[in-house]
């Protein structure tokens, strides 16, 4: 025995009693932490996140938001690691705060972002998958979650139209539309992945001007550089118009280029538009390029028999994107990367062949082991959540949800339609409601030379108060030279006719004393 190790083995009756071990003075006796202890500690937490979060969170009633300045926030909730522990009963009180003063984005009138609301099932499957806690790259590791996989991914692929195809999970819409550009690029060039970019010619990227930034980002962090992203106008809808990315494609050729990829947009980002896919696909199609598209919004639209045709033509792409935590509420993150190809294009494209994961000569069938086709190597698991809700609502479930989405929508721009102040900058697509708020000060002097800049200053006028309030939370932005306008996104099935009215009556009362500067 070594040194600095000591072992005793006491007797009782005759039996052994449990060996007590010291390494380096340190008891080997059982857990560090007393499971007990950490069990009741879960017990009570989790009786906090339903009271506080899901109770309240989902409780018009109740605040959307607990406003406060950054620097009062950090005293509030001592954010400081310091050198010893802390008791469960302090801790628990710790949880409270959190809950309290973070954003209930579940609540039915958060309008923030493109995702919202809460599904119960879903909820029970990120608690299920947080604590087993493991990753999503072996099937020795993760047998359930492989297999479990490959059902989800196959049915969205079939939701496309595609009889066959392959995919992945991904941690958000911005990398599913990274993969995509660089299983297009390797599909071109395959000897990409052991060359690099040395002896390639220079590659073209075509997108919408309304498309998602990952595409630049995407873009540069592969090395092809944002000047290569050639940017195709839009209509006044936010679509992408065919014929303006042909004349883009002939550019690029002209200048020595190599178009590899189109990118439309199933959903855009702000407008909730819808590229033209058909003429898009016969574009592709001429030119021998890659089409993916971009539908981590308007994806789900595929599951409603009413929607779907908003996707006319998706199945002839090469690639999707699609987020089922947007409309579907399976919770952040569930996004989809999803391929027509079904050769192992993945794979051949991103394998590195651990010897310490991916060992050949194991006791079952390998190809379960799906995780060299990632760029990560742990993996969280994410259908789970999908999985489980999708299991108790069905099919049926999941489109009345989008039908209700897009009914909502309908509702809340047929009441602004009535009432004064309110101004629609087009006719959503998708489930999204881009509006100008006029003020009564503003009404009536649209043709003053300084309307559009004090119209600008309504909508940051109006989301500090809703903020401060905690009343509901919708966003603005200005979108190329459009002003500040709101966007209101309506997702949740919790959110009634109630709800819609109280927003356009908040939004009146919030900005009605607005007073231009």
């Amino acid at each position: 025995m070594a040194s600095n190790q000591e072992q005793t083995r006491p007797k009782l009756n005759g039996q052994s009693k449990k060996q007590l071990v010291t390494v380096d003075g340190i008891l080997l006796d059982g857990p560090l932490n007393d499971p007990k202890a950490g069990e009741q500690f879960v017990q009570d937490a989790f009786q906090i996140i339903f009271e506080e979060a899901i109770r309240k969170g989902t409780n018009v009633n109740e605040k959307v938001c607990e406003w406060k300045e950054p620097d009062e926030l950090q005293d509030l909730l001592d954010l400081d690691l310091v050198d010893d522990g802390e008791p469960n009963e302090k801790l628990l009180e710790r949880c409270q705060d959190i809950i309290h003063y973070s954003v209930k984005t579940i609540h039915p009138r958060f309008y923030n972002q493109l995702f919202a609301g809460l599904d119960h099932h879903s909820l029970i499957g990120r608690y299920i998958t947080e604590t087993l806690n493991t990753s999503q790259y072996t099937y020795e590791i993760a047998p359930v979650f492989v297999l479990m996989e490959e059902v989800v991914l196959n049915k969205l692929c079939k939701l496309i139209g595609w009889k066959s195809g392959n995919g992945i999970f991904c941690p958000g819409g911005s990398m599913s539309n990274m993969y995509a550009m660089n299983v297009a690029r390797y599909k071109l060039f395959p000897e990409i992945k052991k060359q690099g970019l040395w002896d390639m010619p220079r590659l073209a990227i075509f997108t919408s001007e309304e498309c998602h930034y990952s595409v630049a980002k995407g873009a540069a962090f592969q090395g092809l550089g944002t000047d290569n992203v050639y940017v195709v106008k839009a209509d006044e809808g936010g679509r992408m118009i065919p014929e303006e990315l042909e004349e883009q494609i002939s550019a690029a050729k002209s200048k020595g280029a190599v178009p590899f990829l189109v990118n439309a947009t199933s959903g855009t980002t702000v407008y909730g538009a819808f590229d033209p896919l058909p003429e898009i696909a016969d574009i592709c199609e001429k030119y021998g390029i890659w089409l993916h598209v971009d539908a981590a919004l308007g994806g789900s639209a595929l599951i409603s028999r009413k929607h779907r045709h908003l996707l006319t033509g998706i199945e002839r792409a090469d690639s999707v994107a699609w987020n089922p935590h947007k409309m579907l509420l399976a919770g952040l993150q569930c996004s989809a990367f999803l391929l027509k190809d079904n050769t192992d294009l993945l794979k051949k494209c991103h394998s590195a062949s651990a010897s310490y994961l991916f060992q050949p000569d194991k006791f079952y069938n390998v190809c379960y082991d799906t995780g060299d086709q990632s760029l990560q190597c742990g993996r969280k698991v994410d259908c789970l959540k999908l999985w489980l809700m999708w299991k108790a609502v069905g099919t049926r479930g999941l489109e009345e949800r989008i039908n209700r989405a897009f009914a909502c929508t309908r509702y809340l721009v047929n009441e602004m339609k009535e009432r004064e102040g309110f101004r629609l900058l087009m006719e959503p697509q998708c489930v999204n409601v881009c509006f100008w708020y006029i003020p009564p000060s503003l009404r009536g002097k649209e043709q003053t030379p300084d309307f559009w800049q004090s119209l600008g200053k309504v909508a940051p006028f109006i989301k500090e108060r809703m903020m401060k309030r905690g009343s509901m939370m919708v966003g603005y932005q200005q979108h190329g030279t459009k002003v500040n306008f709101f966007r209101q996104v309506l997702i949740s099935p919790q959110v009634s006719w109630e709800d819609v009215d109280f927003f356009l009556d908040e939004i009146e009362r919030l900005g009605s004393d607005f007073q231009p500067q």
